[in-house]
């Protein structure tokens, strides 16, 4: 039987080369794979467009999956941030000497061994690898077969890049797509410190479920707008339009409107020029209905419970019309997947308590979703948004790929 435990072995022994490098040695290595990126962008968008035809042109991983000359410009960008961050590495949080003269320190060093797996997003193979190059960390990497291509040739260009810096090129290493491999995988304690899915909510509960290792979700994002009654409703369906239209495709995009009931007929209104121009199919409740329908809203369903607590991935969205805050944070609180949530008021007693009282990584007041991404968030890059409270919540980035580890250094003390 086949097996990638090879492949695992040698990620493990790659860990003594990456962290013998020097903070500068590192941060040198992404911006020689920025230059690396835009030499070779001819043959990257060859790579990708072999992955894209295999799909259908309505999938709406599409979308996740398309490079672009625009969007490889965006990933060197940001190896240059990744670059420019302070190392997360060697951190002294902690130093005190006690009575009998041993020091002890707490710093932060890197996992070790960081397993992903993911799906259809290519840039998630520069995102990782360069968060764990410039952390000290070796990254074992599964992608889905769906951007086989792309990620082969992109982690060709990593490993290049490696080499020729001197470095142990199986700091990077891609893995087979084979299923077969995936809980092999999910069980190497031997070889590996950490798992991170990123991807559907199934393989984010297949990981969870099936791993030995340690285990640091990415969650799906389910992401609620609540547009309350003192809300600006020119500014309400301009925050609504874009969480929800300008990349649908991503976890911080708009799933569900809710809208008080006094301002529901106003904030619709407004909202169907922009919607309709981007067929956005909206799955509505009995009142919401019948207001788009009075509109004449081409694009219109009746809601059914499945709709609320969906994360569409597409031009699609639900709408609720309820009664005050209370209801809203019932309703939140029942579906949100805590990713990301949103009021949209002018009283700021209301935002107060929703941002206090919503359970989820991000909360806005008055600002679109579209917002909660590692590099929007100045951390250069990110692995993806944790929605777990435990070592990392939020976007997942450079600051969290360490750990802690206690320094004791003694003069013959013995107990």
């Amino acid at each position: 039987m086949k097996s990638i435990e090879n492949q695992l072995m040698a990620a493990k022994a790659a860990t003594r080369d990456i962290q013998r490098l020097e903070n500068q040695e590192r941060s040198g290595m992404l911006i020689r794979l920025a230059d690396s990126l835009g030499e070779h962008i001819a043959e990257i968008l060859q790579a990708n467009e072999l992955d894209v035809t295999q799909l259908d042109v309505n999938d709406p991983k599409r979308d996740r999956l398309v490079l672009t000359v625009d969007r490889i410009h965006d990933l060197r960008a940001s190896l240059m941030a990744v670059a420019k961050l302070e190392d997360p590495t060697e951190q002294v949080l902690s130093s005190k000497v006690l009575d009998n003269g041993l020091l002890i320190e707490k710093k932060t060093v890197p996992l070790g061994v960081v397993g992903v797996i993911y799906e259809s997003r290519p840039n998630v193979t520069i995102d990782v690898a360069s968060l764990c190059i410039r952390s000290g960390n070796v990254c074992v990497l599964r992608g889905g077969t769906d951007a086989w291509h792309t990620n082969r040739v992109l982690v060709d260009l990593i490993r290049q890049v490696l080499q020729n810096s001197g470095v142990n090129p199986d700091v990077v290493q891609l893995l087979p797509t084979d299923r077969a491999f995936v809980t092999e995988l999910l069980e190497a304690t031997n070889y590996i410190d950490i798992i991170i899915p990123r991807g559907s909510q199934s393989l984010i509960e297949f990981v969870r479920s099936h791993a030995k290792v340690p285990v640091i979700e990415t969650g799906a994002g389910v992401c609620h707008t609540y547009v309350e009654t003192t809300a600006d409703l020119d500014k309400a369906a301009a925050i609504v339009a874009n969480a929800k239209i300008s990349r649908p495709s991503v976890c911080n995009a708009l799933d569900t409107v809710l809208v008080d009931r006094n301002i529901a007929e106003a904030l619709l209104t407004k909202l169907m020029p922009a919607f309709t121009e981007a067929g956005v199919e909206i799955f509505a409740d009995k009142e919401a209905y019948e207001i788009l329908e009075r509109g004449g809203y081409g694009y219109l369903q009746q809601a059914n419970d499945l709709d609320f607590g969906r994360e569409f991935l597409d031009l699609k969205c639900s709408v609720k019309i309820l009664d005050g805050l209370d209801e809203a944070l019932e309703h939140i609180a029942k579906y949100s997947s805590k990713h990301s949530e949103c009021i949209v008021s002018q009283r700021q007693s209301s935002i107060k308590q929703f941002m206090q009282e919503v359970d989820a990584a991000a909360v806005y007041a008055n600002a679109s979703t579209r917002f909660t991404d590692g590099g929007e968030f100045g951390l250069g890059a990110e692995i993806g948004i944790s929605t777990q409270k435990l070592h990392a919540r939020g976007p997942f980035a450079l600051e969290k790929l360490v750990t802690e580890k206690w320094f004791v250094i003694g003069d013959g003390q013995t107990r």
